[in-house]
């Protein structure tokens, strides 16, 4: 027989209602988490989504190297075109003519025969290009390159003219750019060899720079521009003793090659007789002779052989 006992014991129910002044707090924590949450949305939206501030750092991709096509145009005269140009390693004045021999060579034809006109040559170079030659640019270094070349296949020196210009070059993977220009003008050559003297201008020692002689008279002309070439030179070489200044003879096409070839080195010693005696030493100069082989202008008309008779200097 079993017996239960059931104890009951009742508990009060008591429902807590909170204060006021604790329902006041409540809303004010609230409001100031939506605030602080609104700002920051704010402040996120502002500098990530439109100053695009957040992302990582971007990469600028550099478009691939594509050197321009080589135009040279003169007029209706002449338009010789190629896909490709010259080539220049960056400081490098040489340029690589290999895709553009054809070209040049054909300028080169056109220039021998039309006489009367020039070809102003420049050479371009940028300003994070290191100078490493003796010229006052790299450009006017990579325009003399072209000179030689176009001299070398028979041009006269009066139809080049070098400049340069300093551009913005863009390099490919390998450093290499173009780096060339042309235009054209008329050749004005002066009759006498006065005003062929009064044409010579000094820019600097490095500029070369032509001496005349009068007919019969083995004293070069002088005048304020060559005498200007001398005083700088005088001063340029007493600071630096490893330099030459070079007196190179030339004659026009008159007369038997090994005469002429004799005439224009005396014309050239004669020239670094007076040099020596105006105080520059004599183991600075340096004269060669050429004789008719590289004319300045044509020999087909007389203004022309008497620009050919000449004496070039230059600080080397």
């Amino acid at each position: 027989m079993f017996i239960f006992t059931v104890i009951s014991t009742k508990t009060p129910f008591h429902l807590q209602i909170p204060s006021l002044s604790i329902m006041s707090s409540g809303v004010k924590s609230l409001a100031w988490i939506l605030l602080v949450g609104w700002i920051g949305g704010s402040t996120y939206w502002h500098v990530c989504k439109i100053k695009l501030l957040c992302d990582g750092p971007t990469t600028t991709s550099v478009p691939d190297y594509v050197n321009p096509p080589l135009s040279i145009i003169d007029g209706s005269q002449l338009n010789l075109s190629s896909p490709f140009n010259f080539g220049f390693k960056k400081s490098v004045a040489d340029p690589n003519y290999a895709h553009v021999k054809k070209e040049l060579d054909s300028l080169a034809v056109y220039l021998k025969a039309n006489p009367g006109r020039k070809v102003t040559v420049t050479g371009l170079y940028a300003s994070t290009e290191q100078q490493t030659t003796s010229y006052p640019d790299l450009g006017l270094a990579r325009a003399d390159a072209l000179k030689k070349y176009l001299m070398q296949a028979g041009v006269p020196e009066a139809q080049i003219v070098t400049a340069s210009k300093m551009f913005e070059l863009t390099f490919s993977k390998d450093d290499s750019t173009h780096g060339m220009e042309f235009s054209f003008d008329s050749l004005a050559i002066p009759k006498t060899e006065e005003a062929l003297a009064a044409a010579e201008k000094y820019e600097d020692v490095f500029k070369p720079m032509d001496l005349y002689f009068k007919t019969g008279s083995a004293d070069y002309i002088q005048t304020d521009d060559n005498k200007k070439f001398l005083e700088e030179a005088k001063k340029y070489l007493a600071e630096h003793k490893d330099k030459k200044l070079s007196l190179t003879g030339h004659t026009d096409n008159v007369g038997a090659d090994d005469k002429n070839l004799s005439l224009s080195g005396k014309r050239a010693e004669g020239v670094k007789t007076a040099f020596a005696k105006f105080g520059i030493a004599t183991n600075q100069l340096s004269t060669d002779a050429k004789g008719e082989t590289q004319p300045k202008a044509t020999n087909d008309t007389p203004e022309g052989r008497k620009a050919n008779r000449r004496v070039s200097i230059v600080v080397q």
